[in-house]
């Protein structure tokens, strides 16, 4: 036990910095995903046949491939096939990679999100607008997105606590992150070796964070009651 309290500074230090990685490939995915997902829902929308069928093929390719395949390829094509490293060797490029990877996977299910969400609200709706003399892009923005956005939090909230443990997936192309760090002194770091211990703590990270995140979207959910 001693041992573990001279090596907990160490521990907690390494996981700090882990953890700093995964949130922000977390915040980055979201910044990203959300907005690019809406605009993937109205492309797999449109009327514009071709766009309509780029958008679906896309979001079926991403959807059915595993998202750590996806990572690989990002990481490595470039380098390996285009003999262009783009990404370099360092944190940065592998991190840059990884948000990449990471938005267009989750941009592609949220927009599914997206497009289930505009396609509930009843049709009458669109009807009683182009009556009033309102144009389509107004009857999105002004009559059917906030009705959306009730409609697609609990889906979307599902995704985001899924998100935050997927982040663990970059340790693939080797991003620092929090498992990354947690297991690092499995293998032997800062002196430390063959340590299983580390590992429970980097579990509580994650529950911490998944709980904290679970209380904020269940209070917004909460907050969109008026649609009913």
């Amino acid at each position: 036990m001693s041992l573990i309290m001279e090596q907990m500074p160490i521990v907690l230090h390494a996981l700090n910095i882990g953890f700093l990685q995964t949130l922000k490939l977390f915040l980055v995915t979201l910044l990203g995903a959300i907005p690019l997902g809406l605009i993937i829902s109205l492309g797999s929308m449109t009327k514009f046949k071709p766009l309509q069928l780029l958008s679906r093929f896309v979001v079926w390719v991403v959807r059915g491939t595993p998202l750590m395949i996806q990572l690989l390829i990002i990481y490595y094509f470039p380098g390996l096939v285009l003999h262009n490293p783009i990404w370099g060797g360092g944190e940065d490029g592998r991190f840059l990679a990884a948000s990449i990877a990471f938005i267009i996977n989750y941009a592609c299910y949220f927009s599914e999100i997206y497009r289930g969400g505009i396609q509930g609200i009843p049709i009458g709706q669109d009807e009683a607008g182009l009556v009033l003399g309102m144009t389509r892009s107004q009857i999105f923005f002004k009559v059917k997105l906030l009705q959306m956005v009730k409609r697609i939090v609990p889906p979307m909230s599902n995704e985001i606590i899924t998100l935050i443990k997927d982040t663990s997936l970059a340790r693939i192309i080797a991003l620092q992150e929090l498992i990354w760090a947690g297991q690092a002194f499995l293998k032997g770091s800062n002196g430390i070796s063959g340590a299983i211990w580390p590992m429970f703590f980097t579990a509580i990270y994650y529950l911490v964070f998944t709980g904290v995140l679970t209380f904020l979207l269940g209070k917004l959910e909460k907050k969109l009651d008026y649609f009913r």
